[in-house]
């Protein structure tokens, strides 16, 4: 057991107290966790899109003072009562959505929406008593969907943690606790395209480069990439786009070309963006008879997807996917094996690295467009 064990721990945050402003690094109190509950030390941890849309507040009743952060890696410093499948010293990877193993979504084969621990943006406290492991002087610091990575220590429900193999490299694997996965899974274990087949991929952004990287990975023979900024072709090559569309150069909507391209559609396509233009146009572009649709981009609330019925029943297939359909405790494990035996590069993700003393540097590169992802050593 821990020195620390049973005790309230004293550590350095990024605690972002209002919204779009910079974080600030604080002093804050870590509780023990509670049943059912671990605390982690959190080695590296990078920002995702998502953190940055919270941040701005465009996503939800506005909660602050907060602490983001969920990609992250990390080591076991502490376990509650009743935590079997954890001890001390596990490395492991807190995931933004859970696997309690007991409910209907975990015991099924084809679900990974746990009814217990499905991401839920607007809860700040932890499930088990409603209260925060936060706190300042004695003020409560909200948490954010059950990780809150960007502080050195954090509680976390133990259906939320993935132990992994502890040779892996936290600074790398960490990019795999949300986007990366997602990406990857909806390739994989969704669109799941036949060896040679065609795959359009919507958005080169680190999600849609993670499901070009897996329609690599099955063997796609053309892998086309649609985006509307043409600069991020040639770095998509890298997760072996092949060709490149930008809807902009086209009079004509992009379904019809990629249609003209490939002889009647793709085989499969993998919409990354959110955006429910593209939503449809990947719907249409996919082959009648055989083609499958998959959703992944998170659309305005307010947003509705109309296409005609008539391509449903000409055998089109239309999916969504939610965290690249892995279970983050029985999966996730395996992806890190992926990558420990080189099937799966992540170091091309990887565009930049700061200390947690610069973590503000990791929104600017994000909100400039610069790079994929940024590493943040907690060290620093």
């Amino acid at each position: 057991m821990s020195s620390t064990a049973g005790k309230v721990i004293r550590c350095k945050a990024a605690v972002a107290w209002e919204a779009g402003k910079p974080l600030v690094i604080e002093e804050v109190e870590v509780a023990p966790p509670q049943a059912n509950e671990v605390r982690l030390k959190i080695l590296y941890t990078s920002l995702c899109h998502t953190d940055v849309y919270f941040w701005e507040a465009k996503g939800q009743t506005p909660l602050f003072p907060r602490i983001f952060g969920h990609e992250a890696g990390g080591i076991v410093e502490s376990v509650g009562e009743g935590v079997k499948d954890l001890s001390p010293g596990d490395h492991v990877l807190p995931v933004f959505t859970g696997e309690c193993k007991e409910c209907r979504h975990c015991k099924s084969e084809e679900s990974n929406m746990c009814d217990l621990l499905r991401i839920n943006t607007d809860r700040g406290v932890m499930i088990g008593d409603e209260k925060s492991r936060f706190s300042i002087n004695g003020k409560p610091i909200y948490h954010f969907v059950g990780t809150s990575t960007f502080s050195e220590y954090t509680v976390v429900h133990v259906g939320c943690v993935a132990k992994i193999n502890p040779e892996a490299p936290l600074d790398k694997v960490c990019v795999l606790s949300c986007g990366i996965s997602t990406g990857l899974g909806a390739t994989l274990n969704v669109a799941k395209p036949p060896k040679g087949s065609t795959v359009a991929i919507f958005g080169l952004g680190a999600v849609g480069l993670a499901a070009a990287e897996g329609a690599r990975l099955a063997g796609a023979s053309r892998i086309i990439g649609v985006d509307l900024n043409s600069s991020r072709f040639e770095a998509a090559k890298k997760f072996g786009v092949t060709e490149f569309v930008n809807p902009k150069d086209h009079n004509k909507p992009v379904q019809e070309v990629l249609a003209e391209m490939t002889g009647g559609g793709v085989d499969r396509s993998v919409e990354c963006t959110g955006n429910v233009s593209a939503m449809i146009s990947a719907f249409e572009c996919v082959h009648d008879g055989w083609g499958v649709a998959v959703l992944v981009g998170v659309p305005n609330k307010d947003d509705t997807f109309k296409t005609h019925p008539m391509n449903l029943l000409n055998e089109r297939t239309l999916k969504g996917t939610f965290f690249g359909n892995y279970k983050p405790r029985t999966d996730l494990p395996s992806v890190v094996e992926k990558y420990m035996k080189k099937e799966l590069e992540l170091e091309k993700f990887i565009t930049h690295s700061v200390p947690f003393s610069e973590i503000n540097k990791a929104f600017e590169y994000m909100l400039q467009g610069d790079g994929l992802r940024c590493i943040i050593r907690m060290d620093g």
